[in-house]
């Protein structure tokens, strides 16, 4: 799998009457190897995440529980995404801004990265990213 814009991706499901089960595998549902997993909870309403970009770090986004905005930069264009299921996720491929907000309360955000945590890797002001993005 290879994908250089941002895309939904729907996860596997397996229905069950006991209760529903999905599951992400690198390199197939995901088009990285996994680096880093971490998460986004007990965001207040009306506060947004993110709003930086990556040199590098490609992101794979789930809505775990609730649900939230993903608004994609990649210096040309703009897209938002609303992530509200669990067996969808986003792919956010690098040199791409990116910022979540509009989250409901009691929300989980899964972020799954190709790359270990670099600070140097992120971009924090929005007019330097436009200056150096790749086009």
């Amino acid at each position: 799998m290879n994908i250089q814009e941002p895309k939904i991706i729907e996860l596997p499901k397996i229905l069950d009457e006991r209760g529903n089960l999905s599951f992400i595998e690198q390199n197939n549902h995901v088009p990285f190897k996994i680096k880093r997993v971490y998460w986004i909870y007990d965001v207040p309403g009306g506060e947004s995440r993110g709003a930086h970009g990556y040199r590098e770090n490609e992101e794979f986004v789930v809505a775990l529980s609730g649900s939230f905005d993903v608004l994609i930069d990649n210096g040309k264009e703009k897209k938002s995404f609303h992530l509200n299921r669990s067996y969808y996720g986003l792919y956010v491929p690098k040199n791409t801004w990116r910022m979540m907000d509009n989250f409901s309360t009691n929300s989980l955000a899964l972020v799954l990265s190709s790359t270990d945590y670099d600070i140097n890797d992120y971009i924090f002001d929005y007019d330097n990213f436009i200056k150096g993005v790749d086009r």
